[in-house]
């Protein structure tokens, strides 16, 4: 049966690059560039030192002026949706990993990326699935590469390295000449909470791969690919000694969830809302802003940890902190300020507006179209933010691919 290939999402109009961060009506969503490429630099320091290839997974940004905010040729990325397959491709990304479990209706969508001579590797878990892309391997004539999910960890999906079903898996894909690979994400290592647990993760995220890939070759099943990754054990590994690539993708923007587990600070934080304040309600201890969850998300990933950041830390424009004060409630449209242990409110004026740090960017980032940029401020060494203007002035707008 044919499947027609679902329209492509309409882009946003993408607004005029001009003025500050005071002048776009508001909320909307705001990347400091100069965090983005350092966070970028950082990650891509350590995967040289570890010898492996990164792979990108761009489904927090969504953009590809996001992919690379430092510059540079269009290299490996790892995806969510096909819609982000297709645009990444038709922005000359040559080489996409569709990491999510392949629903073989889509297969129309992925033979049409092939054909165009885009390498899209998909990944499965089950012998129905990879009889599925064996069989349109055959009856299309096109080699259909697909890695296997391995599970390191019970988070999602996978199988277990020593699971009979693996080679199994194996030999319905290589007989089609479609056996890619392995895959696994450590999904837990988002509730390592120290240092040494994160580098556990990593480690058992490492070995599950490994073994995983000696399993299939114990069978005499080629592997050219063992892909590891996640940013917390991405950031903790120190031996990925059999494996191949490592995948990361909120390490761009990171977020307070990745601050709370101590994988980054607050200050390297790329991402924020900024939000207007619209009322006050002293009696309560309240400052009201027009930033609701249909900004922020409804994420409350930092709920789990030592510090509740309620749905977000509060900055000002120029992206400063201001101590104490937490977006601590939402609804649609209205975002709810208070003070953490009841101190005074600060004096904010209606019409103040505010910059709101994420708890999870790839949700937060998602209620927007796309970002205004600012290029921050030189800072230290370590990353530091400099100083900046009361409005930083935005320099550039990076539009979001939307749908799936």
């Amino acid at each position: 049966m044919h499947h027609a290939r679902p329209p492509a999402p309409v882009p946003a109009a993408v607004p005029a690059v001009t003025g500050t961060l005071a002048d776009p009506d508001t909320p909307f969503a705001v990347v400091d560039a100069r965090r983005a490429a350092a966070n970028v630099d950082r990650l891509a320091h350590r995967v040289r030192r570890l010898g492996v290839t990164l792979r990108p997974h761009v489904k927090t940004a969504k953009s590809l002026d996001a992919a690379a905010p430092g510059g540079g040729p269009p290299g490996p990325v790892a995806v969510s949706t096909l819609a982000e397959a297709e645009a990444f491709a038709d922005g000359g990304h040559r080489d996409v990993t569709y990491a999510v479990g392949i629903d073989p209706r889509k297969l129309p969508r992925v033979l049409a990326l092939l054909r165009r001579g885009v390498c899209v590797r998909l990944l499965l878990d089950s012998p129905e699935q990879a009889r599925a892309v064996a069989d349109a391997a055959r009856r299309e004539g096109v080699r259909v590469p697909a890695q296997i999910e391995v599970d390191c960890d019970g988070h999602r999906g996978g199988v277990r390295p020593d699971d009979p079903a693996l080679t199994a898996i194996g030999r319905v894909l290589h007989d089609a000449d479609c056996l890619d690979g392995v895959l696994t994400h450590a999904g837990e290592s988002y509730f390592a909470y120290t240092p040494e647990d994160r580098l556990r993760a990593a480690e058992g995220e490492r070995d599950a791969a490994v073994a995983a890939a000696r399993a299939l070759r114990a069978a005499g099943l080629p592997v050219p690919t063992v892909s590891v990754g996640s940013t917390p054990t991405a950031h903790a590994a120190e031996d990925l000694t059999g494996v191949t690539e490592l995948r990361a993708g909120n390490y761009v923007f990171f977020d307070l969830v990745m601050a709370g587990l101590g994988v980054c600070r607050v200050e390297d934080l790329a991402l924020s809302v900024v939000v207007t304040v619209i009322g006050h309600r002293p009696e309560y201890g309240r400052i009201v802003t027009d930033g609701g969850w249909m900004a922020m998300s409804r994420d409350r990933g930092t709920a789990a940890q030592a510090r509740d950041q309620g749905y977000g830390l509060v900055a000002s424009l120029d992206g400063v902190l201001v101590p104490g004060l937490v977006m601590t409630s939402a609804s649609q449209e209205h975002g709810i300020l208070t003070t953490r242990d009841g101190a005074p409110l600060p004096e904010l004026p209606l019409g103040t507006r505010l910059r709101v740090l994420p708890n999870h960017a790839c949700a937060t980032a998602a209620q927007h179209p796309g970002y205004h940029v600012i290029d921050g401020a030189p800072g230290g060494p370590d990353g530091a933010p400099g100083e900046l203007s009361a409005a930083p002035a935005v320099s550039a707008y990076w539009p979001r691919v939307t749908g799936w």
